[in-house]
């Protein structure tokens, strides 16, 4: 991955390499999900860590907060596209920029930022492979300082197909030509974990990619044959339409991105996932792998 890829992913050394280039936007994109009860967590922001420490450059930006429909009953939902277009540009994002984000936790979080940039029609957005750790491990520059871009304009053209709600998932349910993809721990999806959203288990029909078994021990990405070996034994490869969900439209967006990479041409996320789901009886769960 030496030059810029728009399938979702670049290296520390792409990024050692283009820090200083003007078009360049890195932003940590950090979340806390901490336990909780009642649960299954709370919210905290990740500004202590970019404080602390983060790529020389970067931005922070804020998902639960500035990034989310915070009118919403589920915490991170998307909001409007042209609140999304304000926020975005206010952080110096504009055409012709190009957007690179990290997480100091799971990438989940840089993840969901690119789903969310890429379902609002702007492409030229990456995340970094391995994200702050890997960076942190090999040595590579830090600093505490913060940073700001200039405000940029932005206009975005939402991709309606990038999102699935909840009608969308029940009716795929009985729908041979699409997969659904639970991106949560088997334990989870079993429903043999303590731990659940309200009702244990998974939704009714969906198979089971965690986002965990995505990656290396580094944190990077797995290579594609190994991911197309994952995928291949859901049916999801050969299906038309892939819809991914998880607790609450975060983690699956790292399916949705290996998905991405291994050239899937309709892959969606369901944003309110099982957190919306397992609220309404009437949406069919069941449990066992």
């Amino acid at each position: 991955m030496t030059e810029w890829d728009q399938r979702g992913l670049v290296s520390t050394d792409w990024l050692t390499k283009h820090l200083r280039d003007p078009d360049l936007r890195i932003f940590d994109t950090t979340v806390h999900l901490r336990p909780a009860t009642p649960g299954p967590y709370t919210v905290e922001s990740g500004r202590a860590d970019y404080d602390a420490a983060h790529i020389p450059g970067a931005a922070f930006v804020d998902l639960a907060r500035e990034l989310s429909d915070t009118s919403a009953p589920l915490p991170f939902t998307m909001p409007p596209i042209d609140r999304l277009a304000h926020a975005l540009g206010a952080a110096g994002i504009g055409r012709g920029t190009r957007v690179v984000a990290y997480s100091t936790t799971s990438p989940m979080w840089a993840t969901r930022f690119w789903w969310m940039l890429r379902a609002s029609g702007f492409d030229d957005v990456a995340v970094l492979d391995g994200g702050f750790d890997k960076w942190k491990a090999e040595g590579r520059p830090v600093e505490a300082t913060p940073q700001h871009y200039p405000p940029a304009e932005l206009s975005l053209a939402a991709r309606p197909d990038a999102w699935a709600d909840k009608r969308a998932v029940l009716a795929a349910i009985d729908d041979s030509a699409v997969c659904t993809i639970n991106a949560l721990s088997p334990s989870v999806h079993s429903g043999e974990a303590p731990m659940s959203y309200g009702r244990k288990g998974h939704i009714k029909g969906s198979r089971n990619v965690p986002y965990a078994s995505l990656l290396n021990t580094d944190g990077t990405y797995r290579n594609e044959a190994e991911l197309r070996a994952l995928f291949a034994t859901t049916g999801a490869l050969e299906k038309p339409r892939v819809i991914c969900y998880c607790g609450g439209g975060i983690s699956a967006t790292m399916d949705a991105l290996a998905l991405t990479r291994l050239g899937h041409p309709s892959v969606a996320v369901y944003d309110g996932s099982m957190a919306e789901w397992s609220r309404d009886p009437d949406m069919p769960m069941e449990t066992g792998a």
